[in-house]
């Protein structure tokens, strides 16, 4: 195996992760292919790592501590309280849990992962993939761009969860519209008002029928910080998105009905503090992301691997996702280390990852339910009451990620 080549389809984060395991793992070529022309490093919104898994993900040389971060211990649950004797601004507070995240931007964490490539590894830009096919008799697989065709002895999927590679290893396999929306928006902390209010550790939960919004801090890349926020709740009767096909509206392109619905939610399902911080979002600050998910029955097929979202796209609810997307690629180098053959070293990967893959899409779709779909009454919740309920939603305890080399059982 040591001097194949390798593709990978897809340059965020995933990709280049996949990247350094194809090269740890002995690969002489190594082809990265990312359609978008801009500069990925620009992306600014949220990524959560918990320390538990980041201690895991620096052992293996994905993470350190030189990129900047916000450590978050603990998360405060609110509610809001219209009553004679409210809580004040902030709502009621129902209860307070250990959080134990470390805040990350998207776009420092993916330079510092293409820092990493060696200057070996081919990293082609504005290069969208048309297809990719097997070679007949398991002599690898092909992939076709505009400007031609390759064949490569491995073919990884990190492209995300519309995935071209993922539609040629299981063509039946569709994300599934889960029946919400996420709006999501980044500013400058600076922007607050009365931010002494807010605790830089504390993340943030805010909960309302049929929904809830996440907040917390997030590096700036100068020295500051950033707010991020995620709020999930239902679409309004009349949006005009499609939702049958994986899609997204980027800043920008966010509809009007789609503005009125978190208008509404900020004014009148939020307490003031946190409506008033969501309306700080410009308008070339939101977008919005309907939910999906899904898995694949493996996470490889002949000589084609699939990493990240590719394989399996769960909830945000978890706080998983890049921290699945780089246990999948630690994966992925211990197998290409191990194996002494192709379909070998793919056996390995794809019993190491998919049982946890499966089971995080579970997690995503339990606390989806829990926190969107079938929301208690939150004004009955206190502390006590609050913990077991989460305990009934988190279930398998894998929220922010299971234990790297931990196996669940299918």
């Amino acid at each position: 195996m040591r001097g194949g080549r390798v593709a990978i389809v897809g340059g965020s984060v995933g990709g280049c992760a996949a990247a350094l395991a194809a090269h740890r793992g002995g690969a002489g070529e190594i082809t990265v292919y990312e359609q978008a022309a801009g500069r990925l490093a620009d992306r600014g919104v949220g990524v959560a790592v918990h320390d538990g898994r980041y201690a895991e993900l620096e052992s293996a040389g994905y993470l350190d501590a030189g990129v900047p971060w916000v450590q978050v211990v603990r998360r405060r649950w609110y509610v809001r309280d219209d009553s004679d004797d409210g809580a004040g601004p902030l709502g009621r507070e129902i209860g307070v849990m250990p959080f134990p995240f470390r805040m990350y931007t998207w776009g420092p964490l993916w330079r510092e992962l293409r820092r990493r490539l060696p200057a070996t590894v081919e990293f082609r830009t504005s290069e969208r993939v048309r297809r990719v096919a097997p070679v007949p008799g398991g002599g690898g697989a092909v992939v076709e761009t505009e400007h031609g065709s390759d064949r490569h002895d491995l073919v990884v999927g990190a492209d995300g969860y519309r995935s071209v590679v993922r539609a040629a290893a299981f063509p039946d396999v569709r994300p599934q519209y889960a029946g919400y929306l996420a709006w999501r928006g980044a500013f400058p902390a600076a922007r607050l008002t009365d931010p002494d209010r807010w605790a830089a550790e504390d993340g943030v939960y805010v909960v309302f029928p049929g929904g809830h919004v996440i907040i917390y801090r997030i590096p700036d890349g100068a020295g500051g910080h950033r707010v991020n926020w995620v709020l999930y709740a239902t679409p309004p009767p009349d949006l005009e998105l499609p939702v049958d096909a994986p899609t997204s509206l980027p800043p920008g392109q966010v509809t009007e009905c789609l503005h009125t619905r978190l208008a509404h939610i900020a004014e009148h399902l939020l307490p003031p503090y946190w409506g008033a911080l969501v309306r700080l979002t410009t308008p070339d600050e939101l977008f919005v992301q309907p939910m999906y998910d899904f898995t694949a029955p493996r996470y490889t097929a002949g000589a084609l691997a699939l990493l990240g979202d590719a394989a399996t796209v769960a909830r945000p609810h978890t706080g998983a996702g890049a921290v699945k997307a780089l246990q999948d690629a630690t994966a992925l180098e211990s197998a290409l280390t191990t194996a002494t053959a192709w379909p070998d070293a793919l056996d390995a990967y794809d019993n190491a990852r998919a049982a946890a893959g499966h089971g995080i899409v579970d997690l995503g779709r339990r606390l989806g339910r829990a926190l969107v779909q079938q929301t208690p009454d939150w004004h009955s919740l206190d502390q006590s009451a609050l913990e077991v309920w989460w305990k009934r939603a988190d279930g398998s305890g894998m929220f922010g990620g299971g234990r790297l080399g931990h196996r669940r059982e299918p």
